[in-house]
């Protein structure tokens, strides 16, 4: 059978011995085995955000956090500061509006990265802005902010700063407690190497006590909940067990060959298929280009779709498209997570002789050569 490559943005390959753990016979969640396997992949979780605060873990998609991060630390009419530059921006305001919250709205251009300054004079323009939500990683765009820098302007006010980092954690650095952020949120399927069905969120002292003073209604993602099952290592609701021994598992890969070393192997990669793709003499498209993932432009005149179709179907490789204005414009290729230098490599020769099939005109291998001289 010819070998395929998942080089999409989440959900990312799950390596064969994390499948293994996964393919164990069910055990109970009510029970002293379970709860050692979810403590243990609770702190090991805990190293990769770098946080010593609270962690809490969904059943559900990264978006569910996104919605714990609203409705447990605001009130009906409060006001939030939010990054728009791409759709999962766009995604925090949408949902703070669904719950009566009132959202100021920082837009920036698609692939490009909110300066701290603008953040600044927005937050003194609205001296009662009760938090800033932004992302790490703007999927859409394989865009990276800078969330140490906005950190720093929002940690002298009394916003919370709450940053989604779903596709961005393991692949671009983020420092949760040094950056001072009060809510990290992220999802199972992307950096963290299995399917998706898990979400998270890091809980800072100063965001716990706006969850004190929160009105929003809140059920099944009530923060006080999920604390008050955490003191017996428990989780109030069923645990997707597969997915937390799965994770235990990835977190002990992570850790072992430790964060920051994780993190340069898939800086790495990114900038090996970078290089790949100019030598090819194609563009990206990011101004401020992520370690999780690279948005490509496609030549004038043709189809990013159709050559992502061509890549799956005769190749095996499987690459993102743009959304929106830039859908059939770009492409998108992961570099976090399960996918490793071999997908990488693959995924190249095959974006050659893709292109070269549609009537691109590049030399033969330059990609590949290029990429060859980072990652070897």
């Amino acid at each position: 059978m010819k070998k395929s490559y998942l080089m999409t943005p989440g959900p990312t390959p799950v390596p064969e011995d994390i499948r293994s753990e996964m393919a164990k016979p069910m055990i109970h969640h009510r029970t002293k085995e379970y709860q050692a396997i979810f403590k243990d992949a609770t702190e090991g979780l805990r190293k990769i955000f770098k946080t010593k605060g609270d962690l809490f873990t969904f059943t559900s998609s990264g978006t569910g956090a996104m919605e714990a991060s609203i409705v447990n630390v605001l009130s009906p009419g409060d006001k939030i500061i939010v990054v728009r530059g791409g759709k999962f921006g766009e995604r925090f305001g949408d949902i703070a509006k669904a719950y009566g919250v009132n959202v100021v709205n920082i837009d920036v251009e698609w692939g490009s990265a909110p300066s701290p300054v603008q953040v600044k004079e927005v937050l003194k323009a609205n001296p009662d802005a009760k938090g800033v939500y932004t992302t790490l990683c703007e999927t859409s765009t394989a865009t990276v902010f800078d969330i140490k820098a906005i950190g720093e302007v929002v940690r002298s006010t009394n916003a919370l700063f709450v940053v989604d980092t779903i596709s961005g954690l393991g692949a671009d650095d983020f420092l949760n407690d040094e950056w001072g952020v009060d809510i990290a949120i992220c999802g199972s399927q992307k950096g963290l190497m299995i399917p998706p069905g898990l979400a998270f969120c890091t809980v800072s002292e100063k965001a716990w006590k706006a969850v004190e003073t929160s009105k929003l209604p809140k059920f099944y993602f009530n923060f006080k909940k999920y604390k008050k099952a955490y003191i017996d290592t428990d989780t109030p609701f069923t645990s997707a067990i597969t997915l937390v021994i799965g994770l235990k598992k990835a977190v002990e890969t992570i850790n072992g060959k430790g964060v920051d070393n994780v993190i340069a192997e898939h800086q790495s990669q990114a900038k090996a298929f970078r290089e790949a793709a100019k030598a090819i003499g194609l563009s990206v498209f990011s101004k401020s280009p992520s370690s999780a993932v690279t948005g490509v432009n496609t030549p004038e005149g043709m189809d990013a779709d159709l050559l992502i179709k061509l890549l799956k179907t005769e190749y095996g490789v499987t690459f993102a498209g743009g959304q929106e204005s830039l859908k059939g414009k770009i492409f998108r290729c992961a570099h976090m997570g399960g996918i490793d230098r071999e997908h990488t490599l693959e995924s190249i020769k095959a974006l050659e002789e893709a292109l070269l099939k549609m009537g691109w005109k590049c030399k033969a291998c330059a990609g590949f050569d290029a990429a060859k001289k980072i990652i070897g």
